[in-house]
């Protein structure tokens, strides 16, 4: 018997992101052909350590893989999700999604989309996280990103650390980079997040990463990985 994939997502509260959610879901379940849950570490319902009670104990072999929804770890993968699998040896955590090469590609083909110069500004746009970790990952997707884009790289957020993304998109006017801004989201779905990017007055603004048949094939990576001895 095949282990369950538990999709795990932050939540929220905006019904476009929660159906961009689901729908990844259900492309994961075509795609890879076997069972998988929905899970929350936050706003959304059914909480991680919930639906982890729901899946009988499996007394040898993996009965579940926990794969973060998450762009970049930090608290809702160190500490929520690490405490939601504690005690099961059953169940195993996987990383989070970034960083990732292969996010920043998709990164790159919103910009292509929407006819980005090579030589703007780019704001890097994260949801936000207290924790160095995520802060770090985020980071390093910045760096990643910096490898094939022309013009300067900045990071901002949408919510939580400094500077916002607001705040980027103003210093970058203040330094005169090439006299054009694009706000690159890096976040999963529409929502609030995403309306802010909207609102920080970039000449550009690219959507969300999913829908992206590439975050299919990183997630069964993730899965795959962590069925490994």
């Amino acid at each position: 018997m095949s282990a369950i994939l538990i999709g795990c997502a932050h939540g929220t509260r905006a019904d476009a992101g929660q159906q961009t959610i689901r729908d990844l879901l259900d492309e994961l379940r075509t795609a890879m052909d076997i069972e998988v849950r929905e899970a929350y570490v936050d706003v959304q319902e059914p909480k991680i350590d919930a639906v982890i009670g729901d899946i009988a104990t499996r007394p040898e072999g993996v009965a579940a893989v926990v794969v973060p929804i998450l762009l970049a770890g930090g608290y809702h993968v160190y500490v929520d999700i690490a405490e939601a699998v504690e005690g099961r040896t059953d169940v195993r955590s996987a990383p989070a999604l970034g960083p990732d090469p292969r996010l920043l590609q998709i990164v790159l083909e919103r910009l292509d989309r929407e006819g980005v110069p090579h030589d703007a500004t780019v704001v890097l746009a994260a949801a936000g996280s207290s924790d160095p970790r995520s802060q770090a990952d985020t980071e390093l997707a910045a760096d990643m990103l910096r490898e094939h884009w022309n013009g300067p790289v900045r990071i901002g957020f949408a919510a939580g650390p400094s500077p916002s993304v607001a705040d980027a998109v103003a210093s970058a006017r203040e330094f005169g980079e090439d006299g054009v801004v694009a706000v690159a989201s890096y976040l999963l779905a529409p929502g609030l997040f995403q309306q802010r990017l909207h609102e920080a007055g970039a000449d550009y603004v690219t959507g969300p990463l999913a829908p992206h048949p590439t975050l299919l094939e990183i997630i069964s990576d993730r899965f795959h990985d962590a069925l490994e001895p």
